[in-house]
């Protein structure tokens, strides 16, 4: 099935009309007509009732509309796909980020690769295993992380080249009213958006945030998610106190919608880039001295 007979067969089921399905496709009425005719001879059967109008397309056909609608979505991505590919090649490179760090710093990554003429930015999001399995899988070429200082030596993967451009920091929050509250008294007993201990934020609050804990506070589970973005909502809703990465409440504390609790630990994390070692193209060797040399992130601590 080619591109062109699916958009001609769309073209008149959402017109009902062959003149006005020609108009669409830039035709004369009588040169789509004999395109028409020309697929259904092709395909070995009728495609639309030509006796009723507005035109009506087959039982058939409208049983497989949406997959032609699919269909055609699908082939102009791989046209667009193909296109970029080689006008880009040896140019374009995908980075993944941790999911925290996507809805912080790679937005100024992607606008200073674009602002210096990079062709193509290709930006994938995931916990932080997730980033180093793509990258040893060849997805991604680039992957940046969170790391707390002192465990990057001992989990860094043999093959792996990593460099640090700059640090965040692990602050607890909570909606001015519970803020509020804890100020005068109430905190003793918190309620808490805790990460599930499996991932690096739970293991990071589990490791360095509770044993440094006032002996007197009790948290109480109140939601528990491994999406930053959803902790900061719940947060923002008022349902507890989430330990956040700085850069992504800072926002938020400048316009009073969250206010960070004083006196609770807080957890400085290196964040880092990492590739894998040894040959690389040239242009992505130019990019990782670069991002490396300069990161300049806004709201991020320096190495």
């Amino acid at each position: 099935m080619q591109l062109d007979w699916i958009d001609d067969i769309l073209a008149v089921i959402d017109t009902g009309s062959l003149a006005q399905a020609a108009e669409r496709r830039f035709l004369t009425q009588s040169a789509f007509t004999r395109r028409v005719r020309a697929i259904e001879e092709k395909l070995g059967t009728r495609l639309f009732d030509r006796s009723r109008k507005p035109v009506v397309a087959l039982p058939g056909v409208r049983a497989l509309e949406p997959e032609l609608r699919e269909m055609s979505a699908r082939l102009r991505r791989m046209q667009l796909n193909l296109r970029v590919s080689d006008s880009q090649a040896g140019e374009a490179f995908t980075l993944v980020c941790q999911h925290a760090i996507t809805a912080t710093i790679s937005p100024w990554v992607v606008r200073q690769l674009t602002a210096r003429g990079e062709a193509s930015v290709r930006v994938r999001s995931g916990n932080r295993d997730e980033c180093l399995m793509m990258l040893l899988s060849g997805e991604v070429e680039f992957a940046m992380a969170y790391e707390a200082p002192d465990e990057r030596r001992q989990t860094l993967v043999r093959g792996l080249e990593a460099t640090a451009l700059g640090a965040d920091q692990l602050v607890p929050v909570a909606a001015p009213e519970l803020a509020a509250q804890a100020a005068a008294g109430g905190a003793d007993h918190l309620p808490l958006i805790g990460y599930p201990p499996d991932v690096f934020l739970g293991r990071v609050f589990g490791q360095y945030i509770v044993p440094r804990l006032p002996e007197t506070t009790v948290l109480s589970l109140k939601a528990e998610t491994a999406l930053t973005l959803a902790a900061l909502e719940y947060a923002l809703s008022g349902i507890g106190v989430a330990w956040l990465p700085r850069t992504l409440v800072a926002g938020h504390l400048t316009a009073g919608r969250l206010r960070r609790l004083d006196g609770l630990p807080e957890q400085e994390l290196s964040i880092t880039l990492t590739r894998l070692a040894g040959p690389q193209h040239a242009h992505h060797d130019a990019l990782w001295r670069d991002l490396a040399a300069h990161p300049e992130f806004p709201g991020v601590l320096p190495v």
